[in-house]
């Protein structure tokens, strides 16, 4: 019997499961270490640019749910105008409604030039390799989501989702992102996948297919 079909939780509790942890934190501190030191002439370019759109502030940090239900903060390069957090001032009732359904917006009115140019090429989500850095993420997992989204959208299995880091990438966001909705069930459905499946390979997969959507633009907004 392979480990895809013995149950989660005996897989997560035994010697091959937590060899897999040290390496991935291991490759985490790694690959986000380098990552910050070879990219800090763009994060200064990226936080300049930022700053001139609309002289707002150049991060963002959201409030975000970890493993085991540890409240953690994800920070990002800004992509919205200012105070794009009054929703029912800046939106449409008919994106407000989408927004409750999704927890995004196609074509959100309120992110800034410089912010599509920054979602488009997923730079926006460069600060989030500290969040790796020091432990709240991993380069690969499921999206660190709000805590009454994960409540509201994964139900009973929101308990499953939290057992494992969230990730920088993962496999719905590999799949497609924008295209696999909460709406279809098809986000819950992949996001669930990686938790019952991460291994190392399928962490290696998800790079590599990551690599192929940024640079396609697949599903990003």
């Amino acid at each position: 019997m392979n480990d895809h079909t013995k149950d989660p939780a005996a897989v997560k509790s035994g010697a091959k499961y937590k060899c897999y942890l040290f390496f991935k934190r291991m490759f985490d501190i790694l690959s986000s270490g380098f990552a910050l030191l070879l990219f800090s002439w763009l994060f200064l370019i990226l936080a300049l640019a930022v700053k001139l759109s609309d002289g707002g502030t150049v991060f963002y940090r959201h409030k975000r749910v970890g493993k085991n239900g540890k409240d953690i903060f994800i920070p990002k390069f800004r992509s919205m105008k200012r105070n794009a957090d009054k929703l029912e001032d800046m939106l449409t009732p008919e994106q407000l409604e989408q927004y409750r359904r999704e927890y995004k917006i196609d074509n959100d009115p309120r992110v800034t030039k410089v912010g599509h140019f920054l979602r488009k090429t997923s730079l926006d989500e460069l600060p989030q390799l500290w969040s790796i850095f020091k432990g709240d993420l991993s380069v690969v997992g499921p999206r660190p989501l709000m805590r009454e989204e994960a409540e509201a959208k994964y139900g009973e299995d929101v308990k499953k989702l939290l057992s494992v880091k969230p990730g920088l990438i993962g496999w719905w966001a590999a799949n497609g992102r924008s295209n696999c909705t909460y709406e279809s069930g098809e986000r819950q459905k992949l996001e669930l996948y990686y938790v019952d499946h991460c291994s190392l390979g399928l962490d290696i997969k998800i790079v590599f297919k990551t690599i192929g959507s940024v640079l396609r633009g697949d599903g990003a907004q």
